[in-house]
């Protein structure tokens, strides 16, 4: 019964992330029902998002390859700021992770909710940004390291903060910052499986059943997309995210 949960969710997570993300509300929450311990549910969260990230970059290649010039510096920056969340994911325990879950998770939905406003705030203000971006190369660059610090830490959300940053960086083609964006998330999310694997910090049959409704969910959503309104895809993840959000609040400090 409890693989059943979790490919159903792995499937739904799949599906969402393909048609407008957020499947980690799903995932993450299911694995946590599984009776995964909390760092082992994120850690496996992020897992099990894997395939969808680097099948993304490879689908989206031909709007990335003109920014080859940003890849390594990209690359290296995810790298890092990936291995350093796991990392410090790795030194926390249950009892604390438990404890700022809520917190995170308010986070993640928050930008999940606002996210498409900022991008456009930030975009609708980044005149001149190619230069703003030359000028404050190592602001962006430290930028980046933070998110993809929170990317190898919790997952969720990772991808709406990334849009915001190219936005910031001064990129306006969508298709381009939607490659660059699982790019970079693939880095992240490979840097920390590495280290959580390398710990034994994964639940891998958990995970790989989550991660294999996710793989069909998302190849499900590619072919069907056409009959689901992304607008409503959205909506249901922002009520359920909010209820989530509540209810771990609830558990946590009630």
């Amino acid at each position: 019964m409890t693989f059943i949960l979790l490919f159903a969710a792995g499937v739904l997570g799949g599906a969402i992330n393909s048609l407008a993300g957020g499947g980690s509300f799903v995932m993450f929450p299911a694995l946590l029902f599984a009776g995964v311990p909390p760092v082992l549910a994120n850690a496996s969260n992020t897992y099990a998002c894997l395939p969808g990230y680097v099948s993304g970059t490879v689908g989206y290649w031909k709007h990335i390859a003109p920014h080859r010039d940003k890849l390594i510096a990209y690359a290296i920056i995810g790298l890092i700021g990936g291995y350093l969340g796991a990392e410090t994911l790795m030194r926390t325990s249950d009892a604390q992770f438990a404890a700022i879950i809520p917190w995170l998770m308010a986070f993640a939905v928050t930008v999940y909710v606002f996210g498409q406003r900022i991008n456009r705030w930030i975009r609708g203000r980044s005149n001149g940004a190619k230069h703003a971006a030359r000028a404050g190369a190592l602001g962006l660059a430290a930028l980046l390291l933070a998110i993809s610090f929170y990317g190898g830490f919790f997952n969720a959300g990772l991808g709406i903060i990334l849009l915001a940053y190219l936005a910031l960086a001064g990129f306006e083609d969508v298709h381009a910052m939607n490659g660059l964006k699982l790019f970079i998330s693939a880095l992240v999310s490979v840097t920390a499986v590495v280290r959580f694997a390398a710990t034994g910090s994964l639940a891998w049959v958990e995970g790989s059943v989550a991660l294999a409704g996710a793989v069909a969910g998302g190849f499900a959503a590619a072919y069907f997309s056409h009959l689901v309104p992304p607008k409503a895809i959205r909506g249901f993840v922002i009520v359920y995210g909010i209820g989530l959000t509540v209810y771990f609040f609830w558990t946590t400090y009630a």
